[in-house]
C-alpha cells in the first residue's frame, strides 16, 4: 500500500514545484481580471453614453431610469466603479420622470 504513495506525493510536489503550474494559474487569474476590466470599461462607457442622453433631453422615463440604475448602475457599483458615473446616475435620478415605454403587441401572433 505504501509502494504507490511515495511516487504520488512525488509527482504532486514536482507538478507544484515546477513553475508551470503557477505559471498556468496566474495566466487564468490575469485572464479574470482582463475581463472584469473589460466588463467595467462596457458598462462604465454605457452608464455615461445613457446618463448624457438623458440629462441632454431633461426627462427619463420609468423604464429608462430601472434600466439605468437597477441592471447597469448597482452592478457597476458591486464591481467598484467609480464616482463619474455615481455622479451622473445622480444627476439622472434627479429628472422628472415622464411617460413610459409602450411595446407595441403584435396582433397576428
Amino acid at each position: 500500500m505504501e509502494t504507490w504513495i511515495q511516487p504520488v506525493i512525488t509527482i504532486i510536489l514536482a507538478i507544484f514545484g515546477t513553475g508551470g503550474a503557477w505559471t498556468y494559474l496566474q495566466k487564468r487569474a490575469d485572464r479574470k481580471d482582463t475581463k472584469r476590466k473589460m466588463l467595467m470599461g462596457l458598462a462604465h462607457d454605457r452608464l455615461v453614453y445613457l446618463s448624457l442622453i438623458y440629462l441632454d433631453r431633461g426627462y427619463v422615463s420609468k423604464e429608462e431610469y430601472e434600466n439605468i440604475h437597477k441592471y447597469l448602475f448597482l452592478p457597476y457599483k458591486d464591481l467598484d466603479g467609480n464616482g463619474t458615473v455615481a455622479h451622473l446616475v445622480e444627476k439622472v435620478s434627479q429628472l422628472p420622470i415622464k411617460g413610459s415605454i409602450h411595446f407595441k403587441e403584435d396582433s397576428q401572433r
